[in-house]
């Protein structure tokens, strides 16, 4: 069975790709990690635009500073920075976008479902991220949890609050959107 994408869905994965870069761009460091808002956009894009689509935006920004665009943290890019000590967390944007749409897509939505789903997707990218930062720079599970996580539990926390309240008011308009009859296309 063949599956066709729709200009609609091209050009939604790429406003959340391009938004992600922004959040990218807004970057505190923190020791081996920075706060950025691109994790917040991908759990968002999950959210919103469902579990195949939102793992489209994670790969497309993936393949995008792969390939060399400054896409990721304060402008950076490259495949040295995916296997570099904050790889993990990227290649975790991937599951994190995966897991919150699946759980978003099951039954019906409601504020509660939608902030587990963004638990499980912080903690995806967390499971990638700690991982990665404690053997690339050869830190113990203690550091590497105090180094990258501790920090950013209280953001996080802000950003699956802010996601899920973003989410109630933009779901219908993006599904809508997705959904309506175009017959341009």
């Amino acid at each position: 069975m063949e599956s066709k994408i729709s200009v609609k869905e091209t050009v939604i994965v790429s406003i959340f790709t391009a938004m992600t870069v922004l959040g990218g761009y807004i970057a505190i460091p923190l020791g081996p990690v920075p706060m950025v808002l691109s994790n917040f956009v991908i759990l968002l894009s999950g959210l919103l635009l469902g579990s195949k689509r939102g793992t489209a935006v994670a790969f497309t920004y993936l393949l995008l500073g792969a390939l060399g665009l400054p896409v990721f943290s304060g402008g950076t890019s490259g495949i040295a920075h995916i296997i570099g000590p904050t790889g993990g967390y990227l290649i975790g944007y991937l599951p994190a976008a995966f897991i919150t749409g699946l759980i978003s897509e099951y039954k019906k939505r409601s504020l509660k479902k939608d902030s587990v789903a963004l638990i499980f997707g912080t903690f995806s990218i967390y499971a990638f991220g700690i991982p990665w930062l404690k053997f690339s720079l050869t830190m113990s599970w203690t550091n590497a949890i105090s180094a990258g996580m501790l920090p950013f539990l209280i953001g996080d926390t802000i950003k699956i609050i802010a996601a899920a309240l973003i989410s109630i008011k933009m779901h219908e308009f993006i599904q809508e959107f997705l959904h309506r009859n175009n017959h341009n296309e």
